[in-house]
């Protein structure tokens, strides 16, 4: 599997108030995701930890900097190789709502496989990621009937059934109880030892026991280890 490398990446927003002026969301940073590890980022609310994760996941191109994968320069791409890319080599545990409402649970978990022609017949192995996160009755019931928890939980089970090259997880853990945040984590550190490189955004203190590498995000600024 491939990895992801991001240099000298930079988010700005131009602010108009009184005085016009430069919010920096996410200052000057290099960070590379490695096959096989788990990477850690802590910090508080609003400290640019989404903005970097949607940087590196091709929802958001960068204001200075390239994220590659795979060699390739992502923000140079079309639109259409990036949709392509994002489809068949990176998945995203959304912090908020990631479900299609008029499709049930087990269709969610399957949707990436309908689009580009994907490979079918994934249905028993993803009744079986349902049935690890505890939510395999609810198969059938539509999003709306969900608690903030098992949505969460039908979020992970889609990115994990993909085997991607790349998994970003926001907060994967934070509507979930103690049981089910140690599985989320286990599972997440299991697809990193088939070879997938892992970004976790999480609030979580036990976390770091399952991390390779740990950062810090505090108002835009990434540091290495968890200080």
């Amino acid at each position: 599997m491939a990895g992801l490398f991001a240099k000298d990446i930079k988010k700005q927003y131009l602010r108009k108030g009184q005085n016009t002026n430069i919010f920096t969301a996410v200052d000057t940073l290099d960070i590379e995701l490695v096959p096989g590890e788990v990477t850690i980022i802590k910090g508080r609310s609003g400290s640019g930890k989404t903005t970097l994760m949607h940087m590196l996941s091709g929802i958001l191109s960068p204001s200075e900097g390239a994220v590659f994968f795979d060699g390739q320069d992502i923000y140079r791409m079309s639109e259409k190789e990036l949709s392509r890319l994002r489809n068949e080599k990176f998945s995203v545990i959304p912090q908020g709502q990631g479900a299609i409402g008029s499709l049930n649970v087990l269709e969610n978990v399957l949707l990436p496989f309908s689009l580009y022609n994907k490979e079918k017949g994934k249905e028993d192995e993803a009744v079986k990621l349902l049935e690890k996160l505890g939510i395999d009755h609810l198969k059938n019931v539509l999003p709306r009937e969900l608690s903030g928890g098992e949505m969460r939980r039908m979020s992970i089970a889609r990115a994990l059934l993909k085997k991607s090259d790349v998994i970003f997880a926001d907060e994967p853990t934070g509507d979930l109880d103690d049981e089910n945040t140690k599985l989320v984590f286990d599972l997440l550190k299991q697809a990193a030892q088939e070879g997938a490189a892992v970004l976790i955004i999480t609030h979580e203190s036990g976390a770091s026991q399952e991390a390779d590498h740990i950062y810090r995000m505090d108002a835009g600024i990434l540091q290495k280890g968890d200080v």
